[in-house]
């Protein structure tokens, strides 16, 4: 097989097994979305799954953290934490703003205290 059929073959597999199945669910959600009102239950309900989706990953990365977090602090990943929630109180509720410096803290505090 040559390079070329081995790099279309690689881009076929991530377009069959990766693309399309999630396409597939974001197109079902697009038509059911459309029959949900602002308010109705079944959206609050989703809602509440995607918030406690991403508080459990935010979690694990805090207490059980792999790769290169792992040399981070437990003090420092909670600090981040902290730095980024009162940011984001105090600017109006900014995500964006939060984010952005609860990630610098982290930078900042692991630049200072991680070595290497």
């Amino acid at each position: 097989m040559s390079a070329i059929q081995s790099e279309w073959s690689a881009i076929l597999v991530v377009v069959l097994a990766g693309f399309l199945p999630t396409e597939v669910w974001r197109s079902l959600a697009i038509l059911a979305g459309r029959r949900l009102q602002e308010g109705s239950e079944a959206l609050i309900w989703v809602r509440a799954v995607a918030t406690a989706l991403l508080a459990a990953v935010v979690a694990r990365l805090i207490f059980v953290p792999t790769g290169v977090l792992v040399e981070v602090p437990l003090w420092l990943r909670l600090t981040c934490i902290a730095a980024g929630l009162a940011a984001f109180a105090l600017s109006r509720r900014s995500v964006f703003i939060g984010v952005l410096v609860g990630e610098a803290v982290l930078i900042g505090g692991a630049w200072v205290l991680v070595p290497g």
